[in-house]
């Protein structure tokens, strides 16, 4: 139990300032069922996340499947597991990246301005998937790029984040700026690609 620890949702915003929130240099964000449309749809793709964020920075973060039981974990500095059973399975992201890169579209979400990245990416496969289990499967090495262009609240994205890093990939806005939580008035994300590998050159997709 970590009582002081402030914790973040989707349930508690109204209730806490922008002021005194961005004051916290750890807090927790939860967010009990990622993939709302999915859950109505009932196919399987939403999650329960939690992470923990230190200074802005995701350092720790969990994504359950409630349908399957699956269970991700990922720890900055540690590393990424798939828990199968009793035991945690190591998780690495595919590098090098070579084509044809196979790129996480959202189920629910799909809008031009990614159906315009799938172009310039030319030799790619997309692959429907909701919620952070997009985050997932890029830390298994079974995806290579998430793009996501509109908002997410940071309960959406941390944990899966975390995970994501913690397996070598990484988080990053259109700058090239890595994802942070916490900074600001507004608690919605921008703009992000998430890349299992980062050496990519997501640059020459964006122009």
């Amino acid at each position: 139990m970590t009582p002081d620890i402030p914790i973040l949702s989707e349930e508690s915003t109204e209730d806490v300032p922008s002021l005194v929130r961005r004051q916290w240099r750890r807090l927790w964000l939860v967010d009990p069922l990622d993939g709302t449309r999915e859950f109505v749809k009932r196919n399987g793709e939403f999650t329960v996340n939690i992470a923990l964020i230190q200074d802005g920075e995701p350092v720790l973060g969990v994504v359950q499947a409630p349908v399957t039981g699956a269970l991700w974990h990922g720890t900055r500095g540690v590393g990424a597991f798939r828990r199968e059973g009793d035991t945690d399975v190591s998780l690495h992201t595919r590098r090098p990246a070579t084509p044809p890169l196979r790129v996480a579209a959202s189920r629910s979400h799909r809008d031009p301005r990614t159906d315009a990245l799938m172009q310039q990416l030319g030799d790619a496969e997309p692959v429907a998937l909701g919620s952070s289990l997009k985050f997932c499967r890029l830390a298994e090495g079974g995806m290579d790029v998430y793009p996501r262009f509109g908002p997410t609240s940071e309960w959406d994205t941390g944990a899966g984040q975390c995970v994501l890093e913690a397996a070598g990939g990484c988080v990053i806005d259109p700058r090239g700026r890595p994802l942070r939580y916490n900074q600001r008035d507004t608690l919605l994300n921008g703009d992000f690609l998430a890349l299992g590998d980062p050496a990519l050159h997501w640059r020459d997709w964006l122009g």
